[in-house]
């Protein structure tokens, strides 16, 4: 630990894990991503518990990246880039290389001490935060929890609104609208739940989030985030840098991949607060359900019919699409005794959303009165 610094990162049920570095800014990126929505502060030796030790380290790179490639490593996508992995004999380590942005690994469960070394600062930090938190991911399954597909928004007594569907169904849009009618931010695509004495216990998972033009523009925010651009201001890496092109340049029309996927503005989980104006919660309990759908050229409305969680909405190892547990550091867990019929349980509704925005935000306002008042 001679001349690192740390951080530590603890959950609101008490999980914690330490991101340690001799760079400064790969702890200050720890503590502005998971700070917001999980405990972060500044951590002195000695260091209990997992840690992930991340360091700006070309030479360790060069060694790790042989120590993959003079084997017959495994390839899997891991976080949109390709990535090379071999276990030890007895599976006493994990070492994985991906060359496309020079990061290497190496996880020792016996010592619960993750390695990452790389060439740039930046796909460091940012390979030290998504690994932190998957060390905690694994830590709060172990205790029961599962990963449920949702955004959620708190009110200051702690009643929690999930809002649950597929990609584009509205997830984000929604806990934007009802944080801007004065609801908390608990998490905008994915959150822990767990029962605990009759209820559905919540805790955030710390993410980006991405915010359309649109949704920028009509909510006022749009010049204003580009005014923090132009002062030097940085938004999250995986944002593209054409989006960032069109914020410079006051650009307000949507962009599009190749595929027709719009590319979004991407905020650092601190930025919800900061540039934002979002207040952020790190817990509740789960009071309602809200089941939105996005219906181009529509009218916003309430929708009665029929709708419960179903295994679709719920995350496992097994269904993961950009973090394949190439460490083995999530358990298998089966089905959670209770949870499904305590989500089944609650108050819930079905939505339309349109491209209006002031008539979604007040139709969510309505559907939130009608669930919890």
């Amino acid at each position: 630990m001679t001349d690192r610094t740390a951080t530590r990162i603890t959950t609101a049920d008490g999980q914690s894990v330490t991101v340690i570095s001799h760079s400064v800014g790969v702890t200050d990126w720890a503590a502005r991503y998971f700070g917001p929505w999980w405990k972060a502060a500044p951590a002195e030796p000695p260091v209990t518990g997992p840690v992930v030790s991340a360091d700006v380290d070309p030479g360790g790179y060069d060694e790790l990246a042989q120590a993959v490639t003079g084997r017959e490593p495994d390839e899997v996508d891991y976080a949109g880039l390709p990535m090379r992995y071999a276990r030890d004999e007895g599976g006493s380590a994990v070492t994985a290389v991906q060359p496309a942005d020079r990061l290497a690994y190496r996880w020792e469960p016996a010592a619960r001490r993750l390695r990452i070394v790389g060439n740039a600062e930046t796909s460091v930090a940012t390979a030290a935060a998504r690994l932190a938190r998957e060390l905690v991911r694994g830590m709060l399954l172990v205790e029961g929890w599962h990963i449920l597909h949702a955004s959620a928004v708190t009110r200051a007594d702690g009643a929690t609104l999930l809002t649950l569907g597929g990609k584009g169904a509205g997830k984000t849009t929604t806990a934007v609208l009802l944080a801007r009618a004065g609801w908390r931010v608990l998490a905008n695509d994915r959150v822990f739940v767990r029962v605990e004495n009759g209820r559905v216990r919540v805790l955030p998972w710390p993410s980006a989030a991405a915010l359309g033009f649109g949704l920028l523009d009509a909510l006022g925010l749009f010049e204003s985030v580009a005014d923090r651009l132009r002062a030097g201001g940085l938004m999250h890496p995986t944002q593209d840098a054409r989006v960032t092109e069109a914020l410079l340049a006051g650009r307000r029309e949507p962009l599009r991949k190749a595929g027709g996927k719009e590319m979004k503005p991407q905020f650092f989980p601190d930025q919800l607060d900061t540039w934002l104006g979002m207040t952020l919660a790190t817990e509740g309990t789960a009071a309602g359900l809200l089941f939105p759908r996005i219906a181009p050229g529509g009218e916003p409305g309430l929708i009665d019919v029929p709708r419960r969680p179903g295994e679709a909405d719920f995350f496992t190892a097994g269904t993961e699409d950009r973090y394949p547990d190439v460490f083995g550091l999530l358990p298998m867990t089966g089905a959670a005794p209770g949870l499904g019929d305590e989500l089944a349980g609650l108050p819930y509704q079905a939505l339309a959303l349109g491209h209006d925005t002031a008539a979604n935000a007040a139709l969510l306002e309505k559907a939130a009165a009608r669930l919890l008042d």
